[in-house]
């Protein structure tokens, strides 16, 4: 039987079943295990969480008899967009980070900016003490975590956009803090609670860390790798895993999504070959969030598509990905995502600069290019709607075709504007 115990009924032999609170309250990574240390009791006393669920059958009970506790929910199940709930998991929770106040793209972009700057900085700084073989710091990036959720919260398109210039020297780096925003975006999508989104946040943040095992020349080889090449690459999530389990703090969510993002729903992925259900919630939430941001980023050896043809293209993927979770990804960065190139029915080209929630076909466009006269205009903002007054987008279009590279710079530009 599960019993619910505050913090000062606790006592050796007992069996942890869950701890309540954030992870970030207790120091333990591991959930569930036999209090038989006198360490750990005297750790887990000076924690700030206020109890923790026994199991009892496992191990010894409480002094005085403490009411049963409902077993913990499992993951939760896909669930299609709704209002937000004000209880999870059957109790209830901190009112979402996603109910604050949002912002506009112009007003949060600054902001994000920042948080990128220092998250950079602080994911080169963890990645460097891993390279060293030095254990890896949760405490010193879980801030950063906050604050990459509540900038999410206000306006995702923001970051996550910004997130996605990156240069080919800082890929592995960027690609860290965007997965982990694209994460915490699609958790809330999910309306999962937020001690769960941020959770996934860090798992995001931390996916890639096993690259640090893999030799520079192979990480940022320009050409097709060789099969030995290719073959030490698929070493790292089992690098990053071994990592992560030793590192105090570090929750097994986070653990999972390292070892088996890069695991397919068909069941050809690796390291384990694991297929459909077999392959946790999570990390196949991690699959899908590492394969948009990689596919739509400028690479050493491949320069990024755009994100709608990054979508298109993963929609025609059959098999790697959960089709549902994939559906509810789209839901979460928008039909025509931040920085599409779209040619409009005025014969101008604009970029997408944010997303409409309420209507996915109309987002809020900026339009830089008349189309007959091949000449760039100054960035006007255009009304996208239903009417004939309004303008609308016709179809997307590929920046490369009108001599646009691979239009990061060009988003830039009209990110200021």
């Amino acid at each position: 039987m599960l019993r619910k115990v505050p913090l000062e009924e606790v006592r050796l032999g007992m069996f942890v079943h869950a701890m309540e609170g954030s992870w970030l309250q207790h120091p333990f990574w591991r959930r569930r295990f036999l209090l038989d240390s006198e360490d750990d009791l005297r750790r887990l006393l000076d924690s700030d969480i206020p109890g923790i669920v026994i199991d009892d059958e496992r191990g010894a009970v409480p002094a005085q008899s403490a009411a049963p506790a409902p077993a913990p929910a499992p993951a939760p199940a896909i669930r299609p967009a709704g209002p937000a709930r004000s209880h999870a998991r059957g109790r209830p929770v901190a009112a979402p980070r996603a109910a604050m106040r949002p912002s506009s793209m112009a007003d949060e972009t600054e902001r994000a900016r920042t948080i990128v700057g220092k998250s950079k900085r602080a994911v080169m700084k963890m990645f460097g003490e891993a390279r060293m073989g030095h254990a890896i710091e949760i405490g010193g990036v879980a801030p950063l975590v906050e604050e990459i959720s509540e900038s999410v919260a206000r306006n995702p398109s923001a970051l996550i956009g910004i997130a996605r210039l990156k240069r080919k020297d800082e890929y592995t780096y960027m690609h860290s803090v965007a997965v982990c925003a694209l994460m915490i975006n699609l958790a809330r999508t999910l309306e999962f609670d937020e001690n769960l989104v941020r959770e996934l946040g860090l798992a995001g943040l931390l996916h890639d860390i096993g690259k640090m095992a893999v030799p520079d020349p192979v990480l940022n080889k320009p050409g097709k790798l060789s099969d030995d090449e290719f073959a030490v690459v698929r070493e790292h999530p089992q690098r990053g895993y071994d990592l992560v389990v030793a590192s105090p703090q570090a929750p097994p969510i986070a653990a999972d999504v390292v070892l088996h993002h890069h695991e397919k729903y068909d069941g050809s992925g690796y390291p384990h070959g694991l297929k459909g259900e077999a392959i946790s919630l999570y990390a196949r939430m991690g699959a899908v969030c590492d394969v948009y941001d990689a596919i739509t980023s400028n690479r050493p050896y491949k320069e990024g598509w755009a994100p709608a043809e990054s979508i298109a293209r993963m929609l025609e993927w059959h098999g790697h990905f959960d089709p549902r979770l994939l559906d509810a990804f789209i839901r979460s960065v928008g039909i025509y995502p931040v920085g599409s190139l779209v040619r409009l029915r005025s014969n101008r080209l604009g970029i997408v600069v944010a997303e409409n929630k309420r209507e996915p076909t109309q987002p809020d466009v900026k339009a830089f290019y008349a189309i007959h006269d091949r000449a760039m205009i100054p960035p006007v903002p255009v009304k996208i709607g239903p009417s004939l007054r309004d303008d609308a987008i016709v179809r997307l279009e590929s920046p490369e075709h009108w001599n646009l590279g691979d239009g990061a710079g060009l988003r830039a530009t009209l990110a200021r504007h």
